[in-house]
């Protein structure tokens, strides 16, 4: 079976996805984007089957990044995603409520897109 690599890059600032997109693209990446949750959303139910991982910004206006966290995590048909949050919200509480609503990675902004790079091919090593 061939290796996924579609990255869902979802983010209400677009100079931070046009910023991801384009290291990700540089680690040989396919990315789908979006600006908000709601889109996101829709993004997942068309195409779950082609992303391996999302990294998901949490606080976008309208719905949250942890409602899409939720939604992800809670569906089946969605369990080989990864979810990585993506946030500038880097306190310790903030990183642990990630990971009981069921995040399997936390990268706060900024970053470093070779950091970016590693951690993300890591990731998806673990399948």
């Amino acid at each position: 079976m061939a290796r996924k690599n579609t990255i869902l890059i979802v983010d209400d600032e677009p100079d931070i996805v046009n910023l991801t997109e384009k290291f990700l693209k540089l680690g040989d990446f396919d990315t789908i984007t979006s600006s908000n949750a709601k889109e996101a959303m829709k993004i997942v139910e068309e195409s779950y089957d082609k992303i391996a991982l999302i990294l998901l910004d949490i606080m976008m206006p309208g719905v949250s990044g942890t409602t899409v966290l939720q939604n992800v995590k809670n569906d089946e048909r969605y369990k080989q995603i990864k979810v990585v949050l993506f946030t500038v919200k880097s306190f310790n509480e903030d990183i642990q409520k990630g990971k009981r609503l069921g995040a399997d990675g936390y990268i706060t902004k900024p970053f470093s897109g070779k950091d970016l790079l590693k951690y993300i091919q890591k990731m998806l090593e673990e399948n």
